[in-house]
């Protein structure tokens, strides 16, 4: 039976049941498969037979969340990883040679920064970034050897929303392969394979898991850049432990129902802080006042859970800010039940120069939250009073 809908494909899209007939799907918490004979062991060796060898090629509980991952984004193929970044380093080294280059988004995650400036140099991998806010000028920074582009859409943190149809187009035009992390819309709000990408990157410890429990990645595209994604991490190890895969495949399960809330939550909050005389600038996809408002409405289904404000200050009041909070969590994840606040420039992106972080709209006064599921009276009240002491 083919199943239309998100909602019913995250929760009836299962692996085979054992003899048991189980109605939930076990913990396949095993290393390795057995066969039946030694021409079974070399057909299934010599990939003439599809089957389990090996858990760190493939398992049962990551065939079912990759599965369920690729009817969500609409891709051919996927693969599952022990981490979001595992997913991104992986992705970038299988199908990047020595003498290759990027062209990437300025916004992007701390650690993918690092990956470009500190260690694809060593491989003769170059990079250049562009501004997502001038999309006009891409092409003339496209090079001969340019292979990827690459983009976060919302952008972390400062929730910028990228044309993915504009820059697949671009792609096209000069065969580059085209990959977006899509870690803070998810495949309910957004599906960038449908706007051209070639292939979707997550970081599944945010909001696919939702609960802060387990950490994982996951690549999903077309079938041929799958396939080498795949070898290279059947080779290099970064495997996705059975029971983190069994666990976000349960959490796929609620996704519809946890994002939707957390979109309520975080569009009711956002309203409430651009009338707050201590925010000097609310940020939110589906806010009227957002740059890119039209463009969010034309590709994401909702304007996510990230939330960012403007404070007076800079980096002073940042800390006065986190340390008055209450209830709210301070730590390193987000796309938690549990709303969590941060201060990307003293915190996550306090490495980078003043003039790096002003390049991706990270300022010295830019508060990141990340709402959760509380009630949303609850999340108003401890960020108000959080800002009334700075």
């Amino acid at each position: 039976m083919t199943y239309i809908h998100p909602e019913t494909q995250a929760i009836r899209t299962q692996s085979e049941r054992s003899q048991h007939q189980e109605h939930s799907v076990p913990v396949y918490l095993t290393s390795s498969f057995v066969f039946d004979d030694a021409e079974e062991m070399r057909a299934s060796f010599a990939e003439e037979k599809q089957r389990n060898i090996y858990s760190r090629y493939t398992n049962p509980n990551n065939h079912e969340l990759v599965q369920k991952m690729c009817l969500l984004e609409g891709a051919e193929a996927g693969h599952a990883f022990a981490t979001g970044m595992s997913a991104i380093f992986s992705t970038f080294a299988a199908l990047l040679d020595s003498g290759d280059h990027v062209l990437s988004a300025r916004s992007i995650f701390g650690n993918t920064h690092t990956l470009f400036t500190k260690y694809f140099p060593k491989w003769d991998i170059s990079h250049t970034y562009f501004d997502v806010n001038d999309l006009e000028g891409i092409e003339s920074l496209i090079q001969p050897e340019t292979k990827i582009l690459y983009v976060e859409s919302p952008t972390n943190p400062a929730t910028d929303i990228v044309d993915l149809a504009l820059l697949s187009t671009l792609s096209r035009k000069h065969n580059l392969i085209f990959i977006v992390d899509n870690c803070f819309a998810t495949p309910y709000l957004q599906q960038p394979i449908k706007w051209g990408a070639d292939i979707v990157i997550h970081s599944a410890t945010k909001l696919l898991d939702g609960q802060g429990r387990v950490m994982g990645g996951i690549t999903v595209g077309s079938a041929g850049l799958i396939d080498t994604i795949y070898r290279f991490a059947r080779i290099t190890g970064p495997a996705l432990s059975p029971f983190n895969a069994w666990t976000l495949s349960k959490s796929l399960e609620t996704l519809a129902v946890r994002v939707e809330k957390h979109c309520e939550n975080a569009i009711a909050l956002a309203k409430q802080l651009e009338k707050h005389p201590r925010v000097k600038q609310v940020r939110y996809p589906f806010l009227p006042s957002h740059p890119q408002f039209e463009l969010a409405q034309k590709q994401m289904k909702l304007g996510g859970n990230i939330v960012t404000i403007e404070i007076e200050g800079g980096l002073e009041s940042g800390r006065t800010f986190l340390n008055a909070i209450e209830m709210c969590s301070l730590t390193a994840n987000l796309g938690d039940t549990r709303t969590i606040v941060s201060h990307p420039a003293s915190t996550t992106h306090g490495k980078l120069s003043v003039e790096e972080r002003q390049a991706v709209g990270i300022t010295d006064g830019l508060i990141r939250i990340s709402v959760g599921l509380e009630h949303v009276q609850d999340i108003i009240q401890d960020v108000e009073k959080a800002l009334v002491s700075i």
